[in-house]
């Protein structure tokens, strides 16, 4: 979600971590510094105390390029101005989310990324996070209501530092449309005509990719959202309403109208390698979260990027926005470092999120007061979307309980873009087993 979206995506319920598969991951370093006792703070000043750990060990999956590049830029300039450092253990995005029950159980580094909503009162639930009220007694006032919102606990603590978020649509490369004559839908029924469009020019008219699990969560999200409302998806994703109801059979009967136009190929593809095809102009459009732009380090193309929000179906109309929160928690070991706090509330002053925006500019900064002077115009559109929507959600596997996510709806949503079936007794048989347990 930095994706995802992402955002992004596996639940923590799949198996977990012994120490050989720590040490693979991560390497002897991190794992000795990460069990290793650090001394606790005595004072809420906002520069480190005299009895503090001078270290701060971060857990990130933020693997691609470009974002790993921009948090490292963010740990060089905060140890340049603390002079705390900051031991970075970069994990690839996928094994980092599915083994990330178990990493927190077992030696968590002291703080790492993660998601807002309901993936982090999960785990702030499970006992597993720190609370940080200190840290947002210091940079509250850089945030609004909404994202304060998405940053507190079910106990209403807080547990969250927001970085940034980035919306989900429809992306494309303008040069293309422009040859082709193409025109911006704005309902569903101008997507499906401008799509078989496409496919008679002989190009993939939607972009897919579905090979790790959770991007298809977004279509089915949209499509949700369209057509049952943003609470619906709310209660939904909290087994407030059934899986076998006709509102959500709607939804798959939807699908099936965009299923001819997306990449027959999908469920063997990652969202690098769609994006690799929307670049190379072989796909028309493309439904992904606005770091797929983070692909396109040639100025040419990025420069010819575009993006449109998830047309309009019925109730929703375009009000709602799938723009995902991405930033830092604190892991209960973390709590007791000083420094690791210092940390969380540097990543959330303007000053911090400029440096992490100054090497990723594909998403949205947090903060309020964050430099918006260097934003593309496709980043102002983008930014614009978010601040009109009438509601945000996060995301499918962000939204829902975990085990939901990976366990039941992956495998459904895999299945139904391999044969257009899906069986909703099934997953409102499953959904209602795995939340009584809860």
């Amino acid at each position: 979600m930095t994706m995802p979206e992402d955002a992004l995506r596996r639940a923590s319920s799949q198996g977990g971590w012994d120490r050989r598969t720590l040490l693979k991951t991560f390497g002897a370093g991190a794992i000795a510094m990460a069990g290793a006792p650090l001394l606790a703070a005595c004072t809420g000043g906002s520069g480190p105390s005299a009895s503090a750990s001078k270290t701060v060990s971060f857990g990130s999956g933020s693997s691609d390029e470009v974002p790993k590049a921009a948090y490292k830029a963010v740990t060089d300039a905060f140890t340049k101005k603390s002079g705390i450092t900051v031991t970075t253990n970069v994990v690839p995005h996928n094994d980092f989310q599915n083994k990330i029950n178990t990493y927190l159980q077992g030696s968590p580094d002291d703080t790492f990324t993660w998601f807002a909503g309901y993936r982090m009162q999960y785990y702030a639930g499970k006992g597993l996070l720190a609370p940080i009220d200190d840290v947002w007694e210091k940079i509250g006032g850089n945030y609004s209501e909404a994202m304060k919102k998405a940053s507190t606990g079910a106990d209403g603590k807080m547990y969250f530092v927001p970085n940034y978020n980035y919306p989900w649509g429809f992306f494309y490369r303008k040069s293309l449309w422009a040859e082709k004559g193409y025109e911006v839908p704005t309902t569903f029924d101008e997507l499906t005509a401008l799509a078989k469009k496409m496919k008679t020019d002989g190009l993939i008219p939607i972009e897919f990719a579905d090979k790790d699990g959770w991007p298809a969560m977004g279509t089915f999200d949209y499509l949700n959202m369209r057509l049952n409302g943003y609470q619906f998806h709310m209660d939904l994703t909290a087994h407030k309403e059934s899986w076998d109801q006709k509102k959500v059979s709607d939804v798959f009967d939807t699908w099936k109208e965009l299923l001819p136009f997306q990449n027959p190929n999908a469920l063997g593809m990652t969202w690098q390698d769609s994006a690799k095809n929307l670049g190379a102009k072989k796909s028309g459009m493309y439904l992904l979260g606005s770091f797929l732009t983070q692909q396109y380090t040639d100025k040419t193309v990025a420069a010819d990027i575009d993006f449109f929000p998830f047309p309009e179906l019925a109730v929703e109309g375009r009000d709602a926005v799938e723009a995902p929160i991405d930033g830092l928690l604190l892991s209960k070991k973390g709590g007791q470092n000083q420094s690791a706090k210092d940390f969380l509330a540097y990543l959330g002053t303007p000053e911090g999120q400029d440096v992490y925006a100054s090497v990723d500019s594909s998403n949205i900064a947090a903060a309020k007061g964050a430099d918006t002077s260097k934003f593309s115009p496709l980043t102002k559109k983008m930014a614009d979307v978010i601040s009109n929507a009438k509601s945000i959600s996060q995301f499918f596997d962000r939204d829902a309980l975990p085990a939901m996510a990976n366990n039941v709806m992956i495998p459904a949503l895999q299945s139904f873009i391999k044969d257009g079936n899906v069986d909703v007794k099934n997953l409102e048989a499953q959904a209602k087993s795995l939340y009584a347990a809860q």
